[in-house]
């Protein structure tokens, strides 16, 4: 093979080869091991003339030396919805760590897709009840099939409910996803029905809590996956309080989301009071639900180690 071509992977061939348990599956070794160097990511906000919400440019760096290395180069503008234009988007550089060759180039709006979702699905692998049949999703962005497939994946899910703030997206959603094994319907409330499911999942921008603790029951997992700033966040402090709390990174979680960095600043929570990260739970040194009535929290920010796992992954499905 010419050692100096570089392959294109696009959001087809990603969203078209993704089995959700061997990504899962290759997270959590990856996890366990913990041999991938994952420096903090550089994180920008700036001003764009005429749009009343801040844009972010993430850089999110990871190499496992002698093996592969790459980075993710991703925008967020909250905007761009107006603009019938995604808010999330990006290119993920896949290198060989030896030479420093580009061995690809992909499409970072998919790659992150899924394997956030993944990597969500495998923390309700420790924390959801294991006889978990029924789902919230709150959102409507790329992520919410995403998210409703991967945790289906892990889970007997029967019974799925989408709620965003346009009702005809949550359709859209709903619709896209009939012929599932399980049904699937959009919803006008969320309170309508978030004491009757066991796994609430929550991708979205929004800056005020959409989650509320006092609407939690016993027993429910709640996986919240859109607040990357200090300023955003889908859960109100109760929620925080009368629930076991995971997070993907201590550091992440401390530092970059307004779900965990807010409750602190509150004095409601502690930082003592997060039980584990994902390196905890999938190396098994920390537990993750212990009682059949918890309520657990699991709070992601994305890092890097999941980009280039799931770069290796769909690399080596494309080369074979």
């Amino acid at each position: 093979m010419d050692a100096t071509r570089i392959t294109f992977i696009d959001s087809s061939f990603i969203n078209s080869n993704t089995d959700f348990s061997l990504l899962m599956h290759e997270l959590k070794l990856a996890f366990a091991a913990n041999n991938v160097e994952v420096p903090s990511r550089q994180h920008h906000d700036f001003k764009n003339t005429g749009q009343q919400a801040d844009s972010t440019l993430l850089l999110m760096p990871a190499w496992h030396g002698g093996k592969d290395a790459g980075v993710k180069i991703v925008t967020i503008s909250p905007d761009n919805g107006k603009l019938a234009l995604p808010s999330i988007q990006g290119t993920y550089i896949y290198l060989d760590a030896a030479t420093g060759a580009v061995k690809a180039i992909m499409d970072a709006k998919a790659l992150t897709a899924k394997r956030t979702a993944a990597a969500s699905a495998l923390a309700s692998s420790f924390l959801s009840k294991q006889t978990a049949s029924s789902l919230l999703m709150v959102g409507t962005g790329a992520l919410s099939k995403n998210l409703i497939l991967a945790h289906a994946s892990v889970r007997p899910i029967e019974k799925v409910f989408v709620w965003g703030r346009n009702f005809d997206k949550a359709c859209a959603v709903a619709n896209d996803l009939q012929g599932a094994q399980f049904s699937i319907e959009a919803v006008e409330n969320i309170e309508d029905v978030i004491a009757d499911v066991d796994i609430i999942s929550c991708a979205t921008l929004s800056k005020t809590p959409l989650v509320f603790g006092k609407d939690l029951v016993a027993g429910q997992h709640v996986d919240l996956v859109g607040s990357y700033r200090k300023d955003m966040r889908e859960a109100d402090d109760e929620t925080i309080l009368k629930s076991q709390i995971f997070v993907d990174t201590h550091y992440g979680a401390l530092h970059e989301t307004g779900d965990i960095c807010i409750p602190i600043q509150n004095g409601i929570i502690s930082a003592q009071c997060l039980k584990a990260d994902l390196f905890e739970l999938c190396a098994g040194t920390k537990p993750g639900r212990v009682l059949e009535e918890d309520i657990t929290v699991f709070k992601s920010v994305g890092h890097s180690l999941e980009d280039l796992i799931a770069a290796r992954y769909y690399y080596d499905k494309y080369m074979q």
